[in-house]
């Protein structure tokens, strides 16, 4: 019986999980792509998988992303956050201090407004912040 393009794009989905999963490599991927396309036939089409365990593209788990934390279990977008306070606290510092050496000195030290209350902020976040939430398991 003759091979629609979707039953072949259904081969190629397939051969593309085993090369994920690593059962075959990206040249004999590329070697049965190329049959693949060639072919007219189920027959053809099932050589194709013949020496491959059955994959069900319909029910595959969802990847869950992981929420990446450092060695000191820091969440790395408290990590950002911290880095973007320290830039911008860095660079209204130096800010400060040309205006102040370029008047002649006794500038109000603004920056401490800028930095004091996102710091507090961000400190209150650090201490008292909850961890990404964790699915919990369903016990059957």
């Amino acid at each position: 019986m003759r091979a629609s393009d979707s039953d072949r794009d259904r081969v190629a989905a397939i051969l593309r999980e085993h090369t994920a999963e690593g059962r075959i490599s990206m040249d004999e991927f590329n070697e049965r792509l190329e049959e693949l396309y060639k072919s007219k036939t189920y027959g053809e089409l099932a050589k194709l998988t013949a020496d491959l365990p059955d994959v069900d593209l319909r029910n595959r788990p969802a990847k869950q992303a992981k929420a990446i934390e450092s060695k000191d279990g820091m969440h790395s977008g408290m990590k950002a956050a911290w880095g973007a306070w320290a830039m911008a606290s860095g660079i209204n510092w130096v800010i400060w201090l040309i205006v102040s050496i370029s008047a002649g000195g006794g500038v109000y030290p603004w920056p401490m407004w800028v930095m004091g209350p996102w710091g507090v902020i961000l400190l209150v976040s650090t201490i008292f912040g909850s961890d990404p939430p964790k699915k919990n398991k369903k016990k059957k």
